[in-house]
């Protein structure tokens, strides 16, 4: 059984966070030095236990984060590519809207001629999107590499003006030689 830190009575539950009786809690008796000098330490150590866990965590997630910037081709081999295993086919969705001055500022450009910079990054946008989450897709198969990659646009007339972006490939695993 512990005893209070302030009185030494014998304790049969510990009455407050210090360690001390209910008397000693209620009359607000100091706790004695060396209890104070370990709570620190108690609490030092609780606190260094908890930001190495959050360092291993941020360590996990940017282990995970590389994994995921996998190797992506669009072709099915490469030279220095050595595929050792065939996972599964892989697809990522991209759904994106233009928005009303989008369309408006596209149309003008259809009609006098030009390039649409709006247009071109949100399907930049929309690309980039893609590829990662089919990146993301093979590495939660257990893939390194997404081979064979396609990208499809497909407009989706009855959203109004939507086009949706597929991305595909074949998740594979290479030989850690031929990507380092």
């Amino acid at each position: 059984m512990p005893n209070c830190k302030s009185c030494g009575a014998r304790l049969y539950t510990l009455d407050d966070e210090l360690g001390r009786c209910l008397d000693c809690a209620n009359a607000n008796k100091p706790v004695s030095p060396q209890h104070i000098e370990t709570e620190v330490q108690r609490r030092d150590l609780q606190l260094a236990s908890e930001l190495q866990r959050a360092e291993t965590r941020r360590s996990a997630e940017q282990a995970k984060q590389a994994a995921i910037r996998a190797i992506i081709l669009t072709t099915e081999t490469a030279p220095n590519l050595n595929i050792a295993k065939r996972i599964e086919i892989v697809t990522a969705e991209c759904a994106l809207g233009m928005n009303m001055f989008k369309d408006l500022f596209a149309g003008i450009r259809n009609v006098v001629g030009g390039r649409s910079e709006a247009v071109q990054k949100t399907m930049r946008d929309s690309r980039r999107t893609a590829l990662y989450e089919l990146k993301k897709e093979a590495y939660e198969v257990g893939a390194n590499a997404v081979v064979g990659v396609d990208l499809d646009y497909v407009e989706l007339s009855s959203a109004g003006s939507m086009v949706m972006l597929v991305a595909s490939g074949t998740a594979v695993v290479i030989e850690d030689d031929a990507h380092e």
